[in-house]
């Protein structure tokens, strides 16, 4: 009977604070949906569909690229699956369409946990805990992985996010805290990071009829925690700020072409970071029995 059909993304976890309401899924533990006072905040689907371009969608054990789906960590060579055919990339991790496990589910949160196993490509396991949460000051996403095998493995995390203001982005300012900007080739692989110019920067301006496909560094401002920085997307009187503690040391910009949303990514490394390369460095190594806690958010 139709009553008894999984959905797409399988079991709708709805949470709520005040004027704030969120659906997270069982896929995934993807961010289906999150309202400001039935607005939309993040660019939503519906319960019988499946997530596009990554929309909402938790990016790990690394997030973006990895040229060719190869790399050489300890020594060892990796081959990993490519699942980004047409530039002959492995792209976004292991676990967006994956089962996540529930752990807890309140009014106000939901927690769920996957673990990673050891496979082709990827040489350890690791468990990872993930928790959206809302309160008085919105969306609060704090993430844990921890190293439960006995080999240590690199580590890196991006989520997904596409913001939604209304109206196209051309009119849509973006006020952010970039140092500098990766420059890619046609498959979007790291060439080398230059410095801010004025094709790049977003601080302050309009997104006019600019395209970004963009990997942009961002400085902290110091603060011990989170957030240890902000990016505010304004239209008019609306704004909505993403921000990220200092481990979320990059954030890549994407303009769809609809142009009626702008994903605003917070990630722990660039693309291709698992090779040496101007993003290797940002990669985190979890060595057996260590782990790493990062927190990002929405307000």
């Amino acid at each position: 009977m139709i009553n008894d059909a999984i959905l797409p993304t399988g079991t709708q976890y709805e949470i709520s604070h005040g004027p704030w309401q969120a659906i997270v899924t069982e896929q995934g533990a993807t961010l289906r949906s999150l309202h400001y006072e039935g607005t939309d905040v993040i660019k939503s689907f519906d319960a019988d569909q499946s997530p596009t371009s990554s929309q909402g969608q938790q990016l790990l054990p690394w997030p973006n690229r990895i040229r060719d789906g190869h790399y050489t960590f300890d020594g060892m060579e990796q081959q990993l699956a490519v699942s980004e055919v047409d530039r002959h990339n492995a792209i976004h991790g292991l676990v967006a369409w994956s089962r996540w496990s529930l752990v807890e589910h309140t009014d106000t949160s939901v927690t769920q946990t996957i673990r990673i196993m050891a496979r082709p490509g990827w040489p350890g396991t690791i468990s990872v805990r993930l928790t959206h949460r809302l309160s008085d000051a919105g969306l609060a996403v704090e993430v844990t992985a921890r190293n439960v095998g006995t080999t240590a493995v690199p580590f890196g995390y991006a989520a997904h996010p596409y913001l939604c203001l209304g109206g196209t982005i051309d009119d849509w300012t973006v006020d952010a805290p970039f140092t500098s900007w990766l420059q890619v080739d046609d498959r979007l692989l790291p060439m080398q990071m230059r410095e801010m110019d004025s094709i790049h920067t977003l601080n302050g301006l309009t997104v006019g009829q600019r395209t970004f496909d963009t990997a942009y560094t961002v400085k902290g401002d110091g603060t011990v925690g989170s957030p240890a920085w902000r990016i505010r997307v304004s239209n008019g009187e609306t704004s909505h700020e993403l921000w990220g503690d200092a481990a979320m040391s990059w954030v890549q910009i994407y303009t769809p072409d609809d142009r009626h949303s702008l994903a605003v990514e917070p990630m722990t490394c660039g693309p291709d970071a698992f090779n040496e390369g101007p993003t290797h460095g940002d990669v985190i190594r979890l060595e057996p029995g260590n782990d790493v806690t990062l927190h990002w958010g929405i307000a």
